[in-house]
């Protein structure tokens, strides 16, 4: 089980990165802009920098959903492998299966 202050913190990252989403997809188009002029561009990185780091998604970091590790996480069932293999094992998991060849 990991620590509930990591926990916390991914969901506050989590929380931000969603509050954000909005302004950032603004200022993004304005950078990505072609016809934007360089000064308008400027400003807008200087916008990006007032918003908090944590409010990037890139900071986000998957956890498995029932012990909170950060290694070894599935995209597919948000868990971690070592919770996969125990759910798995009891039959929990519909078309998983125990591998034999």
């Amino acid at each position: 089980m990991a620590k509930k202050a990591l926990i916390n913190r991914e969901a506050k990252r989590v929380a931000l990165a969603h509050k954000y989403a909005a302004k950032r997809e603004k200022i993004f188009s304005v950078i990505n802009d072609s016809a934007a002029t360089d000064q308008e561009k400027f400003e807008a990185r200087l916008k990006l920098q007032s918003i908090p780091r944590n409010a990037a998604p890139v900071r986000q970091r998957r956890r498995c959903a029932l012990t909170g590790r950060p290694r070894g996480t599935f995209r597919k069932f948000g868990l971690g492998r070592t919770k996969i293999r125990e759910i798995a094992m009891r039959g929990e998991i519909p078309g998983v299966i125990k591998a034999s060849w």
